[in-house]
Protein backbone atom coordinates (compact mmCIF):
# COMPACT_ATOMS: atom_id res chain seq x y z
CA UNK A 1 0.00 0.00 0.00
CA UNK A 2 3.04 2.47 0.96
CA UNK A 3 4.64 1.26 -2.56
CA UNK A 4 1.22 2.31 -4.64
CA UNK A 5 0.78 5.52 -2.38
CA UNK A 6 4.69 6.73 -3.65
CA UNK A 7 3.83 5.35 -7.05
CA UNK A 8 1.12 7.56 -7.33
CA UNK A 9 2.74 10.95 -6.19
CA UNK A 10 5.13 10.46 -8.61
CA UNK A 11 2.94 10.07 -11.25
CA UNK A 12 0.82 13.08 -10.08
CA UNK A 13 4.14 15.36 -9.73
CA UNK A 14 5.85 13.73 -13.17
CA UNK A 15 1.70 15.00 -14.68
CA UNK A 16 2.04 18.41 -13.17
CA UNK A 17 6.01 18.73 -14.67
CA UNK A 18 4.84 18.42 -18.16
CA UNK A 19 1.83 20.57 -17.57
CA UNK A 20 4.13 23.47 -15.93
CA UNK A 21 6.16 23.26 -19.12
CA UNK A 22 3.70 23.31 -21.42
CA UNK A 23 2.36 26.45 -19.66
CA UNK A 24 5.74 27.79 -20.35
CA UNK A 25 6.04 26.74 -23.59
CA UNK A 26 2.99 28.16 -24.88
CA UNK A 27 3.25 31.84 -22.71
CA UNK A 28 6.88 31.37 -24.32
CA UNK A 29 5.41 31.96 -28.00
CA UNK A 30 2.99 34.34 -27.37
CA UNK A 31 6.04 36.10 -25.62
CA UNK A 32 8.13 35.21 -28.56
CA UNK A 33 5.52 36.23 -31.00
CA UNK A 34 6.14 40.04 -30.06
CA UNK A 35 2.34 41.40 -31.12
CA UNK A 36 2.53 44.84 -29.48
CA UNK A 37 3.36 46.24 -26.08
CA UNK A 38 5.90 49.37 -25.08
CA UNK A 39 8.88 46.52 -23.79
CA UNK A 40 9.89 44.13 -26.11
CA UNK A 41 10.95 40.24 -25.11
CA UNK A 42 13.30 40.19 -23.03
CA UNK A 43 14.98 38.12 -19.77
CA UNK A 44 12.36 39.43 -17.38
CA UNK A 45 9.06 37.96 -19.90
CA UNK A 46 10.69 34.92 -20.41
CA UNK A 47 11.12 34.50 -16.55
CA UNK A 48 7.19 34.71 -16.09
CA UNK A 49 6.93 32.46 -18.31
CA UNK A 50 8.71 29.87 -16.16
CA UNK A 51 7.03 31.24 -13.01
CA UNK A 52 3.47 30.73 -14.11
CA UNK A 53 4.87 26.65 -15.56
CA UNK A 54 6.16 26.68 -12.32
CA UNK A 55 2.81 27.40 -10.28
CA UNK A 56 1.87 23.99 -11.82
CA UNK A 57 3.61 22.23 -9.67
CA UNK A 58 1.42 23.41 -6.52
CA UNK A 59 -1.50 23.08 -7.58
CA UNK A 60 -3.18 19.89 -6.13
CA UNK A 61 -1.72 21.02 -2.91
CA UNK A 62 -2.89 24.77 -3.09
CA UNK A 63 -5.23 25.39 -6.23
CA UNK A 64 -6.63 28.68 -4.73
CA UNK A 65 -2.83 29.93 -4.09
CA UNK A 66 -1.85 28.36 -7.55
CA UNK A 67 -4.72 30.36 -9.11
CA UNK A 68 -4.65 33.37 -7.55
CA UNK A 69 -0.35 33.42 -7.93
CA UNK A 70 -1.28 32.77 -11.15
CA UNK A 71 -3.89 35.95 -11.68
CA UNK A 72 -1.30 38.69 -9.97
CA UNK A 73 1.06 37.09 -12.33
CA UNK A 74 -0.63 38.08 -15.07
CA UNK A 75 -1.40 41.12 -13.60
CA UNK A 76 2.35 42.16 -13.29
CA UNK A 77 2.86 41.09 -16.84
CA UNK A 78 0.71 43.39 -18.30
CA UNK A 79 2.06 46.41 -15.85
CA UNK A 80 5.50 45.70 -16.99
CA UNK A 81 4.25 46.03 -20.62
CA UNK A 82 5.51 43.08 -21.95
CA UNK A 83 3.95 41.89 -25.00
CA UNK A 84 0.41 40.76 -25.00
CA UNK A 85 -0.40 37.22 -24.51
CA UNK A 86 -3.74 37.36 -23.62
CA UNK A 87 -5.63 36.03 -20.24
CA UNK A 88 -7.53 32.79 -21.43
CA UNK A 89 -4.17 30.57 -22.13
CA UNK A 90 -2.11 31.24 -19.08
CA UNK A 91 -4.54 31.18 -17.23
CA UNK A 92 -6.43 27.90 -18.60
CA UNK A 93 -4.42 25.17 -16.32
CA UNK A 94 -4.55 27.18 -13.27
CA UNK A 95 -9.14 27.53 -13.39
CA UNK A 96 -8.86 23.99 -13.93
CA UNK A 97 -6.85 22.93 -11.46
CA UNK A 98 -9.22 24.96 -8.70
CA UNK A 99 -12.38 23.57 -10.24
CA UNK A 100 -11.05 20.16 -10.08
CA UNK A 101 -10.05 20.66 -6.69
CA UNK A 102 -13.47 22.22 -5.58
CA UNK A 103 -12.63 25.98 -6.06
CA UNK A 104 -14.92 26.60 -8.86
CA UNK A 105 -16.78 29.95 -7.00
CA UNK A 106 -13.13 30.92 -6.91
CA UNK A 107 -12.41 29.92 -10.27
CA UNK A 108 -15.23 31.76 -11.80
CA UNK A 109 -14.81 35.05 -9.64
CA UNK A 110 -11.29 35.06 -10.29
CA UNK A 111 -11.94 34.54 -14.56
CA UNK A 112 -14.70 37.11 -14.09
CA UNK A 113 -12.33 40.10 -12.41
CA UNK A 114 -9.65 39.50 -15.15
CA UNK A 115 -12.13 39.96 -17.70
CA UNK A 116 -13.46 42.79 -16.64
CA UNK A 117 -10.16 44.39 -15.49
CA UNK A 118 -8.57 43.54 -18.88
CA UNK A 119 -11.54 44.79 -20.97
CA UNK A 120 -11.54 47.63 -18.81
CA UNK A 121 -7.76 48.90 -19.33
CA UNK A 122 -7.45 47.86 -22.90
CA UNK A 123 -11.35 50.35 -23.86
CA UNK A 124 -8.82 52.93 -22.12
CA UNK A 125 -5.75 52.72 -24.12
CA UNK A 126 -8.31 52.85 -27.25
CA UNK A 127 -9.07 49.39 -28.56
CA UNK A 128 -11.41 48.77 -31.20
CA UNK A 129 -15.01 47.89 -29.51
CA UNK A 130 -15.54 45.63 -32.05
CA UNK A 131 -12.57 43.67 -32.47
CA UNK A 132 -12.62 43.30 -28.46
CA UNK A 133 -15.90 42.28 -27.53
CA UNK A 134 -16.99 40.72 -30.73
CA UNK A 135 -13.77 38.56 -31.37
CA UNK A 136 -11.21 38.70 -28.77
CA UNK A 137 -13.24 38.50 -25.36
CA UNK A 138 -15.97 35.59 -26.58
CA UNK A 139 -12.62 33.36 -26.99
CA UNK A 140 -11.10 34.49 -23.86
CA UNK A 141 -14.66 33.41 -22.15
CA UNK A 142 -14.88 30.38 -23.74
CA UNK A 143 -11.41 28.78 -23.06
CA UNK A 144 -12.05 30.02 -19.40
CA UNK A 145 -15.43 28.57 -18.99
CA UNK A 146 -14.38 25.61 -20.72
CA UNK A 147 -11.47 24.97 -18.58
CA UNK A 148 -13.77 25.32 -15.31
CA UNK A 149 -16.73 23.25 -16.66
CA UNK A 150 -14.46 20.64 -17.43
CA UNK A 151 -12.19 20.29 -14.17
CA UNK A 152 -15.53 20.78 -12.70
CA UNK A 153 -16.35 17.58 -14.45
CA UNK A 154 -13.42 15.83 -13.66
CA UNK A 155 -14.12 16.41 -10.02
CA UNK A 156 -18.04 15.11 -9.94
CA UNK A 157 -16.45 12.07 -11.42
CA UNK A 158 -13.96 11.65 -9.35
CA UNK A 159 -16.57 11.85 -6.63
CA UNK A 160 -18.98 10.05 -8.58
CA UNK A 161 -16.07 6.97 -8.40
CA UNK A 162 -15.46 7.32 -4.84
CA UNK A 163 -19.10 6.80 -4.14
CA UNK A 164 -19.37 3.86 -5.83
CA UNK A 165 -15.87 2.66 -4.30
CA UNK A 166 -18.06 3.32 -0.85
CA UNK A 167 -21.10 1.23 -1.78
CA UNK A 168 -18.88 -1.43 -2.81
CA UNK A 169 -17.22 -1.36 0.22
CA UNK A 170 -20.46 -1.35 2.23
CA UNK A 171 -22.15 -3.79 -0.08
CA UNK A 172 -18.67 -5.85 1.03
CA UNK A 173 -19.02 -5.69 4.31
CA UNK A 174 -22.64 -6.02 4.49
CA UNK A 175 -22.51 -9.51 2.77
CA UNK A 176 -19.58 -10.64 4.84
CA UNK A 177 -21.79 -9.56 8.21
CA UNK A 178 -24.68 -11.18 7.09
CA UNK A 179 -22.28 -14.31 6.30
CA UNK A 180 -21.03 -14.30 9.56
CA UNK A 181 -24.75 -14.02 11.09
CA UNK A 182 -26.11 -17.17 8.57
CA UNK A 183 -22.42 -19.19 10.19
CA UNK A 184 -23.29 -18.11 13.37
CA UNK A 185 -27.34 -19.09 13.35
CA UNK A 186 -26.33 -22.12 11.59
CA UNK A 187 -23.77 -22.97 14.16
CA UNK A 188 -26.51 -22.76 17.11
CA UNK A 189 -28.64 -24.82 14.98
CA UNK A 190 -26.60 -27.39 14.86
CA UNK A 191 -25.72 -27.23 18.75
CA UNK A 192 -29.22 -27.57 19.04
CA UNK A 193 -30.05 -30.21 17.18
CA UNK A 194 -26.39 -32.47 18.48
CA UNK A 195 -27.95 -31.29 22.10
CA UNK A 196 -31.76 -32.79 21.21
CA UNK A 197 -30.03 -35.59 19.74
CA UNK A 198 -27.37 -36.77 22.26
CA UNK A 199 -29.02 -36.14 24.98
CA UNK A 200 -32.48 -38.22 24.04
CA UNK A 201 -30.11 -40.86 22.87
CA UNK A 202 -28.01 -41.47 25.73
CA UNK A 203 -30.58 -41.12 28.11
CA UNK A 204 -32.66 -44.22 26.39
CA UNK A 205 -29.77 -46.05 26.49
CA UNK A 206 -28.60 -45.64 29.94
CA UNK A 207 -31.46 -46.26 31.12
CA UNK A 208 -31.94 -49.45 28.93
CA UNK A 209 -28.46 -50.32 29.77
CA UNK A 210 -29.94 -50.34 33.72
CA UNK A 211 -32.56 -52.69 32.84
CA UNK A 212 -30.53 -54.84 30.51
CA UNK A 213 -28.06 -55.18 33.74
CA UNK A 214 -30.80 -56.23 36.38
CA UNK A 215 -32.02 -58.22 33.62
CA UNK A 216 -29.26 -60.50 33.23
CA UNK A 217 -28.64 -60.28 37.16
CA UNK A 218 -32.15 -62.20 37.40
CA UNK A 219 -31.06 -64.16 34.52
CA UNK A 220 -34.56 -63.00 32.44
CA UNK A 221 -32.66 -63.15 29.46
CA UNK A 222 -35.64 -62.15 27.43
CA UNK A 223 -35.65 -58.56 29.19
CA UNK A 224 -32.17 -57.84 27.76
CA UNK A 225 -32.70 -58.87 24.89
CA UNK A 226 -35.50 -56.65 24.43
CA UNK A 227 -33.42 -53.81 26.24
CA UNK A 228 -30.49 -54.20 23.71
CA UNK A 229 -33.45 -54.14 21.32
CA UNK A 230 -33.93 -50.44 21.92
CA UNK A 231 -30.28 -49.59 23.04
CA UNK A 232 -29.92 -50.60 19.47
CA UNK A 233 -32.60 -48.99 17.44
CA UNK A 234 -31.81 -46.06 19.44
CA UNK A 235 -28.49 -46.15 18.28
CA UNK A 236 -29.05 -46.46 15.25
CA UNK A 237 -31.46 -43.51 14.79
CA UNK A 238 -28.79 -41.50 16.39
CA UNK A 239 -26.27 -42.60 14.33
CA UNK A 240 -28.67 -41.38 11.25
CA UNK A 241 -29.51 -37.94 12.37
CA UNK A 242 -25.64 -37.08 13.46
CA UNK A 243 -25.05 -38.45 9.55
CA UNK A 244 -27.10 -35.89 8.34
CA UNK A 245 -25.83 -32.93 10.42
CA UNK A 246 -21.98 -33.86 9.37
CA UNK A 247 -23.44 -33.89 5.72
CA UNK A 248 -25.19 -30.54 6.30
CA UNK A 249 -21.16 -29.25 7.75
CA UNK A 250 -19.49 -30.58 4.83
CA UNK A 251 -21.81 -28.84 1.86
CA UNK A 252 -20.86 -25.36 0.53
CA UNK A 253 -22.72 -21.90 2.54
CA UNK A 254 -24.96 -21.90 -0.92
CA UNK A 255 -26.40 -25.01 -0.13
CA UNK A 256 -27.03 -24.79 3.69
CA UNK A 257 -30.84 -25.24 3.54
CA UNK A 258 -32.21 -28.60 4.22
CA UNK A 259 -34.87 -31.04 4.84
CA UNK A 260 -34.66 -31.88 8.56
CA UNK A 261 -34.51 -35.39 9.75
CA UNK A 262 -36.44 -34.85 13.23
CA UNK A 263 -39.51 -34.60 11.79
CA UNK A 264 -43.60 -34.87 12.80
CA UNK A 265 -43.95 -37.77 10.72
CA UNK A 266 -41.69 -39.12 13.02
CA UNK A 267 -43.35 -38.74 16.56
CA UNK A 268 -45.24 -41.75 16.63
CA UNK A 269 -41.14 -43.55 16.37
CA UNK A 270 -40.26 -41.15 19.10
CA UNK A 271 -42.93 -41.60 21.60
CA UNK A 272 -42.64 -45.96 20.65
CA UNK A 273 -38.81 -45.68 21.68
CA UNK A 274 -39.18 -43.60 24.81
CA UNK A 275 -42.19 -46.47 25.65
CA UNK A 276 -39.84 -49.15 25.31
CA UNK A 277 -37.32 -46.95 27.44
CA UNK A 278 -40.17 -47.81 29.93
CA UNK A 279 -41.66 -44.50 30.16
CA UNK A 280 -45.13 -45.10 28.45
CA UNK A 281 -46.04 -41.91 25.81
CA UNK A 282 -50.04 -41.56 24.63
CA UNK A 283 -49.92 -39.41 21.34
CA UNK A 284 -53.56 -37.13 20.59
CA UNK A 285 -54.00 -35.57 17.60
CA UNK A 286 -56.99 -32.48 17.58
CA UNK A 287 -57.59 -31.46 14.27
CA UNK A 288 -56.61 -32.37 10.44
CA UNK A 289 -52.92 -32.68 9.95
CA UNK A 290 -51.34 -30.65 7.21
CA UNK A 291 -48.13 -30.48 5.93
CA UNK A 292 -45.77 -28.10 7.36
CA UNK A 293 -42.72 -25.82 6.78
CA UNK A 294 -39.52 -27.66 6.97
CA UNK A 295 -38.26 -25.12 10.07
CA UNK A 296 -41.76 -25.57 11.92
CA UNK A 297 -41.49 -29.38 11.32
CA UNK A 298 -38.56 -29.98 12.72
CA UNK A 299 -38.62 -27.46 15.74
CA UNK A 300 -41.82 -28.78 16.85
CA UNK A 301 -40.06 -32.56 16.97
CA UNK A 302 -37.18 -31.08 18.55
CA UNK A 303 -39.95 -29.46 21.29
CA UNK A 304 -41.40 -32.92 22.03
CA UNK A 305 -38.04 -34.66 21.54
CA UNK A 306 -36.39 -32.16 24.44
CA UNK A 307 -39.87 -32.49 26.53
CA UNK A 308 -39.48 -36.26 26.71
CA UNK A 309 -35.86 -36.47 27.45
CA UNK A 310 -36.21 -33.98 30.38
CA UNK A 311 -39.41 -36.29 31.11
CA UNK A 312 -37.73 -39.56 31.22
CA UNK A 313 -34.43 -38.03 33.28
CA UNK A 314 -35.85 -35.89 35.87
CA UNK A 315 -39.43 -36.63 36.16
CA UNK A 316 -39.52 -40.21 37.70
CA UNK A 317 -42.92 -40.12 35.61
CA UNK A 318 -45.21 -43.26 35.01
CA UNK A 319 -46.95 -41.26 31.65
CA UNK A 320 -46.76 -38.73 29.14
CA UNK A 321 -49.16 -37.61 27.36
CA UNK A 322 -48.27 -35.64 23.65
CA UNK A 323 -51.41 -33.23 22.33
CA UNK A 324 -50.73 -32.04 18.95
CA UNK A 325 -53.28 -29.74 17.68
CA UNK A 326 -53.65 -28.46 14.49
CA UNK A 327 -55.42 -24.89 14.48
CA UNK A 328 -55.95 -22.10 11.69
CA UNK A 329 -52.58 -20.65 11.14
CA UNK A 330 -50.62 -22.50 14.06
CA UNK A 331 -49.52 -25.86 15.92
CA UNK A 332 -50.12 -25.83 19.49
CA UNK A 333 -48.02 -28.36 21.52
CA UNK A 334 -49.14 -29.91 24.99
CA UNK A 335 -46.34 -32.74 26.50
CA UNK A 336 -47.46 -32.96 30.06
CA UNK A 337 -45.72 -35.87 32.48
CA UNK A 338 -47.12 -36.69 35.73
CA UNK A 339 -43.98 -36.99 37.44
CA UNK A 340 -42.71 -35.26 40.74
CA UNK A 341 -43.30 -31.54 38.79
CA UNK A 342 -42.17 -28.33 40.72
CA UNK A 343 -40.06 -30.58 42.74
CA UNK A 344 -38.89 -32.72 39.75
CA UNK A 345 -36.24 -30.18 39.00
CA UNK A 346 -36.62 -30.53 35.05
CA UNK A 347 -36.16 -26.97 34.48
CA UNK A 348 -32.76 -26.65 34.61
CA UNK A 349 -29.73 -27.27 32.24
CA UNK A 350 -29.89 -26.22 28.63
CA UNK A 351 -33.07 -28.07 27.44
CA UNK A 352 -35.93 -25.30 28.08
CA UNK A 353 -33.25 -22.88 27.09
CA UNK A 354 -32.80 -24.53 24.07
CA UNK A 355 -36.61 -25.21 23.21
CA UNK A 356 -37.79 -21.91 24.09
CA UNK A 357 -34.94 -20.55 21.38
CA UNK A 358 -36.66 -22.47 19.03
CA UNK A 359 -40.01 -21.33 19.55
CA UNK A 360 -39.27 -17.94 19.39
CA UNK A 361 -36.78 -18.34 16.06
CA UNK A 362 -39.94 -18.86 14.04
CA UNK A 363 -41.81 -16.55 15.92
CA UNK A 364 -43.59 -18.88 18.57
CA UNK A 365 -44.35 -18.79 22.10
CA UNK A 366 -43.20 -21.49 24.40
CA UNK A 367 -43.93 -22.28 28.52
CA UNK A 368 -42.85 -24.38 30.92
CA UNK A 369 -45.10 -24.50 33.95
CA UNK A 370 -44.09 -27.06 37.02
CA UNK A 371 -47.54 -27.97 39.13
CA UNK A 372 -47.52 -30.55 41.88
CA UNK A 373 -49.09 -33.59 39.64
CA UNK A 374 -46.48 -33.07 36.78
CA UNK A 375 -44.92 -31.02 34.41
CA UNK A 376 -45.87 -29.32 31.06
CA UNK A 377 -44.33 -27.71 28.46
CA UNK A 378 -46.57 -26.01 26.14
CA UNK A 379 -45.35 -24.63 22.69
CA UNK A 380 -47.41 -23.05 19.91
CA UNK A 381 -45.80 -22.50 16.51
CA UNK A 382 -46.97 -20.22 13.48
CA UNK A 383 -47.55 -22.29 10.04
CA UNK A 384 -48.11 -20.11 7.02
CA UNK A 385 -51.81 -21.22 5.82
CA UNK A 386 -51.83 -22.74 2.31
CA UNK A 387 -54.77 -22.79 -0.68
Amino acid sequence: MVGYAAGMRRRQLLLDGCLGAVVTLVVAVAISANVGGERGPDLGAYLFALGLGLLMLLRRQHPALTLLATAAGLAGYYIADYPPIGLAVPAAAALYSAAEYGRTVLAVSVAAVLLAGSSFFRLRDGEELGYLFGYELPWSVAIMAGAIALGDGVRNRQLRSAQQRQRERDLLQASRQEAARRIENERLQVARDLHDVLAHTTTVISLQADVAREALDDGDTTAARSALAVIRSASGQATQELRSTVTLLRRPAEQTSRAPVGSMAHLDRLAAATTDSGLPVAVHVHGRPVDLPAVVDATAYRIVQEALTNAVRHADATLVDIHVRYLPGRLDLTVKDDGRGADGGSGGGHGLAGMRERAELIGGTLTATAARDGFEVAASLPVEETP
